[in-house]
Parts: C-alpha cells; sequence; structure tokens
C-alpha cells in the first residue's frame, strides 16, 4: 500500500483503485461498527434539532454529499480526495445502518436494537462492501490473454 507521503504519479491507476477501495470498504464497515457499538452502549442518544429527532440516516446524506460531490467532479489522488472518500464512506455506512431499521420497525431507539434492525443493517453494509471489492477486482484484474486461431 503506498504510504501517505508519496505523490500520486508514484502510483498506477491500478495501486490508486485498490487503495481506495480499501479505503472506502474500511470506512463503510468501522462507521457501521462504531454506531452499533455507541448507540448499545448508550440506546437513548438522541441528535434532536428545533425538536426534530434528526436520524444518522440523514445526518449520513449530508456526509454523502459533501464527500460524494467532490469524487464525482475531481479526479487524482490526493490528502483532500482521501479526505473527500473517507467523508463519503462514513456517510454510506450511516446512511446503510439505519436504512433497514427505518423500513422494518417504528424507529424508536429500542427498535435500533432489534435483531431486524442488526442483521439488516449488516446485510446492507455487506452487499454495499461487497460491490465496491466486486468493482475493485474488476478493474484491477489484468486484461485477458486472446487466442489467435
Amino acid at each position: 500500500m503506498p504510504s501517505i507521503t508519496e505523490t500520486s504519479s508514484s502510483r498506477t491507476p491500478s495501486t490508486i483503485v485498490q487503495r481506495n477501495g480499501r479505503l472506502l470498504v474500511l470506512t463503510i464497515a468501522a462507521t457501521f461498527v462504531v454506531l452499533r457499538a455507541i448507540l448499545h452502549l448508550s440506546p437513548n442518544s438522541d441528535f434532536d434539532v428545533a425538536g426534530y429527532n434528526i436520524h444518522h440516516l440523514f445526518t449520513g446524506i449530508l456526509f454523502i454529499v459533501a464527500g460524494g460531490v467532490p469524487l464525482a467532479i475531481f479526479r487524482g489522488s490526493t490528502r483532500r480526495m482521501d479526505a473527500a472518500l473517507v467523508i463519503f464512506g462514513v456517510g454510506l455506512g450511516m446512511t446503510l445502518d439505519e436504512w433497514i431499521y427505518l423500513i422494518a420497525t417504528d424507529g424508536t431507539n429500542a427498535s435500533y436494537l432489534l435483531p431486524v434492525s442488526f442483521w439488516g443493517g449488516v446485510a446492507v453494509v455487506s452487499v454495499a462492501c461487497v460491490y465496491a471489492i466486486v468493482l475493485i477486482a474488476a478493474r484491477t484484474r489484468p486484461p485477458r490473454q486472446h487466442e489467435s486461431g
């Protein structure tokens, strides 16, 4: 894995894809684990604004926008792009964690701790991570040798 001090000119496109993919998968998974651990230890922690309970799904959407827009517009491998990728991954982790929970339960703090919420989160986070891994593998696989005949 390239060091943090390496410049983008010393990285090949394949190593950049692998590094970015690992960073994204790690960030999504770590966000899910950290959120679940914190909210398991303190299940009645709420983020309220003007009397409205703001689920981390909605905060995650803001992170997805903040990180995703620069990733969609700019190209390259810089610390700023790495930061955008981490912000994007955190947002995905936050959003995917609550997606099944808000669909399949009544959205209460107690429901967040239900198995359907946990396993739903595991499922959608896993699908996102596997999707990223498949894309990495497809992009970094060596070209096929065509037989002439």
